[in-house]
């Protein structure tokens, strides 16, 4: 037995001093050809980020994906075990194991939903929620099971509605979800509302303007996020088409939310505000716009009011963004739906800690025909898993 426990030792501080922790960050981009590309493919690339790793840049391993998929956004479930995969061209919704290698995607079939967008995960890791702007509509799911159980449509008319929805947050402890009224796919239409769901029983509650001009206003507000430890809860939400910032404050006494205009982009000659990132204290906000690519800082500590600090350029596209775990670092990719203008295929690297200092761009899937249309950082449960597994053989 001792000598089971030296081996199991040796081989936990083995594999832990020789892994890459010190030097990678690795990312999942789910990527797509370029429209010049004679041959359409897809896939989904894990790439190290890390300016000081000697991979810097490098694709380290592939998962493809069907060329018709045209996949869209990566979402992770509450424990980071799970990593969900929207497309807009099948109603397919794909799951992976995260913590089983190698990984392995999973088709979730929803009829009920064309065009998938965003999905969230209540914060008991128990059910998700998922958009679909194509049918309008929002499918409740089992997040243990991995299959839908409830869809959730309103009737045409007045009146609370779902109409296009794209973006979606939850807060549980108010028993509210929160989805935004974005565009009809083929662009002939726009929604200029926020809709409020209650969680538990997906009850369609009330629909509220997000715009202060006359209706139909078409501003396209497309994401809407919870800032990270406000109280009261503050939604903030990216106006697509109109080129503004909003807050949605909660009234505990009314049980609903107050909603004002915080941001203009247009004096600052951007367009095309889309998503939203937060550092781990919540007193930052990341907003970027797509035309023609900046990255918006925002003062984040009142976030009714969040105060714009700088405008650090990207690339066109500029989409999804993620930090670096100890928040050094911003990378940016700069892609939305192929669009003309707005798909340069690459990741711009800044510097936080250097003041939004651009140290230049990773450009391994544009050099190859490709736009990266999502970047989220890789959980390593295997490497957890060697530390835990050391720990336990001393």
């Amino acid at each position: 037995m001792r000598r089971f426990r030296l081996l199991s030792l040796t081989l936990g501080l083995l594999l832990s001093c020789t892994s890459p922790a010190l030097s990678e960050l690795l990312a999942l981009l789910n990527y797509e050809s370029k429209p010049d590309q004679s041959v359409r493919r897809e896939g989904i690339a894990i790439m190290d980020i890390d300016p000081e790793s000697s991979d810097f840049g490098k694709v380290l391993m592939e998962i493809p994906l069907p060329p018709d998929l045209v996949a869209h956004h990566i979402f992770f479930n509450r424990d980071r075990t799970k990593a969900y995969i929207t497309a807009l061209g099948k109603s397919v919704l794909h799951v992976v194991d995260l913590t089983r290698f190698p990984y392995r995607l999973r088709a979730i079939d929803v009829p009920d939903c064309q065009v998938l967008e965003d999905l969230v995960v209540s914060e008991d890791n128990r059910i998700w929620y998922l958009t679909c702007m194509g049918s309008s509509a929002v499918i409740m799911g089992d997040a243990v099971k991995d299959k839908p159980v409830k869809t959730i449509r309103t009737p045409d008319g007045g009146g609370a509605s779902v109409l296009y929805p794209h973006g979606i947050a939850i807060h549980n402890g108010i028993d509210r979800v929160l989805i935004t009224s974005t565009v009809k796919p083929d662009m002939s239409d726009a929604g200029d509302s926020v809709t409020v769901l209650q969680a538990s029983t997906g009850a369609v509650l009330s629909t509220h303007k997000v715009s202060s001009k006359p209706s139909p206003a078409k501003a396209a507000p497309v994401e809407v996020m919870f800032a990270p430890f406000s109280n009261p809860p503050v939604v903030q939400i990216t106006n697509m088409l109109e080129g503004t910032l909003w807050t949605g404050t909660w009234d505990a006494a009314s049980q609903s939310f107050s909603f004002q205009q915080v941001d203009d982009y247009g004096p600052r000659q951007q367009g095309m505000p889309l998503e939203m990132l937060y550092n781990a204290k919540g007193d930052r906000l990341f907003v970027t716009t797509a035309k023609p690519g900046f990255v918006n800082l925002y003062d984040n500590s009142d976030p009714s009011h969040p105060r714009f600090l700088q405008a650090i350029p990207a690339a066109q596209g500029a989409h999804h963004s993620v930090l670096s775990p100890d928040e050094r670092y911003l990378f940016v990719q700069n892609s939305l739906l192929n669009l003309e203008g707005m798909s340069d295929g690459s990741i711009t690297v800044i510097d936080l800690a250097k003041g939004g200092t651009v140290l230049g761009s990773i450009d391994t899937l544009k050099a190859q025909g490709f736009n990266p249309n999502c970047i989220m950082l890789l959980p390593n449960h295997f490497r957890q898993a060697n530390l835990r597994a050391s720990l336990v053989a001393k």
